[in-house]
């Protein structure tokens, strides 16, 4: 399972002991954001306004987790004061319109009188186009999973060629599993032709 820390450069995550987001395999779980510029740490004083930056400090930290908001699964949202949510509601729409994840309000002081909102998402990672892997590591992953059984059929379609005289070789005889498998590798040096 594999683990990454994700920092937005905020002074809370520090102070408090947090990260921004944490990657584990293809979930990201992303930290509850309010509507702070972290780069100049100012706030604005309206709802609609946090509710956007909110959703930019996601985005940042989403795509540094190489993930976007159309991969959140789940919202959480928290305001101070319920009746003011409807009007972020524009807001959120455009951003998740389209994504529709399972999302909760929950009215509750923030940490900061200035704070109007705060935005928490958990998100899964699609599979993406450069993660899919090679033509040639599917072909080695196939060869890897080739049975034994599917070895021994082969064999013994050879040998049944070689018994119905389709051979070219004049040599009598069957072919073993280990010949099969220096058939594969390639001749050994010291084998001759026959001569036809």
């Amino acid at each position: 399972m594999k683990r990454r820390l994700i920092s937005s450069g905020s002074t809370f995550e520090a102070d408090i002991g947090y990260s921004r987001a944490v990657v584990v395999d293809d979930w990201v779980f992303v930290s509850g954001t309010t509507g702070f510029d972290y780069a100049s740490m100012t706030i604005a004083d309206g709802i609609v306004e946090q509710a956007e930056q909110c959703l930019r400090n996601i985005e940042a930290a989403l795509h540094e987790a190489e993930a976007t908001l159309a991969d959140v699964v789940r919202v959480i949202y928290v305001v101070p004061h319920a009746a003011s949510f409807r009007e972020c509601w524009p807001v959120l729409r455009r951003h998740f319109g389209t994504v529709r994840p399972a999302a909760m309000m929950i009215s509750a002081a923030l940490a900061d009188p200035r704070m109007q909102i705060e935005i928490e998402v958990t998100a899964l990672r699609r599979v993406r186009a450069s993660r899919t892997p090679s033509r040639e590591s599917v072909m080695a992953e196939r060869t890897k999973k080739t049975s034994k059984s599917t070895k021994n059929s082969l064999v013994a379609n050879i040998n049944r060629r070689r018994n119905a005289g389709t051979s070219r070789s004049k040599e009598a005889g069957t072919v073993s599993a280990e010949a099969y498998d220096q058939m594969k590798k390639g001749w050994p040096k010291s084998r001759k032709k026959t001569s036809r």
